[in-house]
């Protein structure tokens, strides 16, 4: 029975083509998932709307446009009529909070980890109580920097916004104004702490993900009863992750719920083993590719044109040739035994980490310790580079711009970039993960580059022939869901315009498809550990040169989008880099 249901030793299918892979593999079955998932969330948030939505739109855009038009900065005006559009999220409405309150996480905690699942209404009395002195210090400073900054906007006017000085006085004070709006904000948060017991809603929704999963296991030669039985200690691995991960002080230091599942999984297989009933649970590749269908449908065009062509450039020219570099020097320098492995370390290490990896894998045919190789060495170099990356960028006072385009390009995790970009301030988040969007992209061109080249070149044999439709048996199939998702939702938000940011992004996409992604992230990492044999693994680290392969491929993939980011921003084109 057990034996039926083993995972195949290589990332990839079989090399030929049957309409009854449609709905045999998980390829396809990851696409299926992923668009039922975007059509129930399109279904549950476009017929409802925020109320008086498009008045509110309609008068937010004629007073940011009259402000435009009136002084050569962003004004208080400006700033509370885009607050009052950003206020409107479809995922605010009733429905999408019963949505988040189902599909939430553990909650942050900072000393005892049971608040993580339940906070009694003592607690939270105490923490609303405690949090009001810090709110009201903090009212105070906005009300003082909202006081200086239309004092110094009056004076900007006074002058019709002519005089530079002024106007640049008044930009700084709006921006501290701002500063302190958010910081009291956050404050506030505290004071509104509800009590809570998440546990009724965590094992209603593993039921629903364990049926939604298992679906697609009755058909793809996966043990289906074993698969429900394992499915609820996968998941409870991913919720005790999300636990640690969620303290406060390890949260703060980059060591998220991702690494402690890996990590966690790791532990119970080369310890007491991990029993093959879970193994048939912790199905690794069916979970991340269901999620990155979903991340397809996150990244929108729209968003890209905003950096242009300079984020184009570092994403796009500096990475393939990091991976071509990397790889060279893996087979011509450091001699690795393993192509496959060298060239699912550099892929990793140089697009997006974990996608780009099982991408890549898939393309080659690696097997499934060498992709557990190189996305344990990209979650372990993500975590370092979270913390030492914008900390060495702010120490020596870069630029935002440019500082988040250096981490955009070369941190692996789209997660770690946003959160790393975060120390930079809101420019350099933008940056950083807008690069990061437009390098995602980039996970179908590397696959498929990966598959050509492997076809013609490395596994060729003398006298046979590799068909061009080998090409498209390599192909990840996933990667199709991927693109179609990005694009089908870029074209519908640009053709719904201000309301698609509103039922759109704030709706479907943050509301519904990327909890959703981040819980299948959690599961697939849960399974990643659970499936890694140290002992299978002990033999591909021989020598070290994986990790002499991922630290000198880094380091060039640092110096040369950071040299390529320099000269896009701040030489070709530098009024792109004023602007935003």
């Amino acid at each position: 029975m057990s034996g039926q249901s083993r995972q195949p030793e290589i990332v990839v299918d079989q090399a030929k083509w049957e309409w009854s892979e449609l709905y045999k593999k998980e390829d396809w079955w990851a696409i299926w998932l992923g668009i039922i998932i975007l059509i129930v969330g399109l279904i549950i948030f476009l017929p409802r709307p925020p109320a008086d939505m498009d008045q509110k739109i309609a008068q937010a855009q004629r007073t940011m446009q009259a402000e435009d038009a009136r002084a050569p900065f962003h004004t208080l005006e400006w700033h509370r009529a885009n607050d009052s559009f950003s206020g409107l999220r479809a995922r605010n409405e009733s429905h999408g909070k019963t949505i988040a309150k189902w599909l939430a996480t553990p909650a942050r905690w900072a000393s005892n980890p049971m608040e993580a699942l339940i906070l009694t209404e003592a607690r939270a009395a105490e923490i609303r109580e405690g949090a009001k002195e810090k709110h009201a210090a903090a009212q105070e400073k906005t009300k003082a920097a909202l006081a200086q900054a239309e004092a110094d906007q009056a004076a900007a006017a006074n002058a019709a916004f002519q005089n530079t000085e002024l106007n640049k006085k008044a930009e700084g004070s709006i921006s501290q104004w701002r500063s302190a709006r958010s910081a009291e904000s956050r404050a506030r948060s505290q004071t509104g702490t509800q009590a809570y017991n998440k546990i009724p809603y965590l094992f209603g929704i593993g039921v629903i993900f364990m049926l939604f999963f298992a679906a697609g296991t009755t058909v793809m030669n996966i043990n289906t009863a074993n698969f429900i039985k394992g499915f609820g200690f996968v998941f409870l691995l991913a919720i005790i992750s999300e636990i640690i991960g969620a303290n406060s002080t390890l949260r703060s230091w980059g060591f998220g719920p991702l690494i402690w599942a890996i990590l966690g999984g790791m532990l119970i297989a080369n310890t007491i083993g991990t029993p093959q009933f879970i193994k048939d649970a912790a199905q690794t590749e069916y979970f991340i590719k269901t999620g990155l269908v979903l991340l397809g449908a996150e990244i929108l065009f729209g968003k890209i044109l905003a950096i242009g062509l300079p984020g184009i450039f570092v994403a796009w020219v500096v990475t393939p040739t990091v991976l071509v570099l990397t790889y060279i020097f893996g087979q011509k320098v450091l001699k690795m035994e393993s192509k496959t492995l060298n060239i699912t370390v550099s892929s990793d290490m140089c697009v997006c980490g974990v996608s780009a990896a099982i991408a890549t894998a898939a393309a080659c045919r690696a097997t499934k310790e060498e992709l557990t190789i190189a996305i344990g060495m990209s979650m372990l170099f993500t975590a370092i580079m979270m913390i030492a990356l914008p900390t060495f960028i702010v120490s020596v006072g870069m630029h935002p711009v440019l500082g988040g385009a250096w981490i955009g390009g070369t941190i692996d995790s789209t997660g770690a970039v946003v959160a790393a970009g975060a120390f930079l301030g809101e420019t350099g988040m933008f940056v950083a993960a807008t690069i990061k969007m437009i390098q995602n992209i980039m996970i179908g061109a590397i696959a498929f580059g990966v598959a050509v080249y492997w076809c013609a070149k490395v596994d060729c044999v003398e006298g046979q022939t590799v068909k061009k439709m080998e090409i498209w048996y390599r192909f990840p199939k996933f990667v199709l869901g991927f693109i179609a998702a990005s694009v089908v939702f870029s074209i519908m938000i640009e053709a719904m315009g201000a309301r698609g940011d509103v039922m759109l992004d704030q709706g479907v996409l943050r509301g519904f498809s990327r909890p959703c992604r981040e819980w299948f992230f959690i599961l697939a990492f849960a399974s990643i550990g659970l499936t890694s044999n140290f002992r299978e693994m002990a033999k591909h680290f021989t020598g070290g040169k994986p990790v002499i392969l991922y630290v000198c491929g880094q380091s060039l993939n640092l110096a040369l989008t950071l040299l390529m980011a320099y000269i896009m921003f701040f030489l070709v084109f530098p009024d792109i880099t004023a602007s935003l």
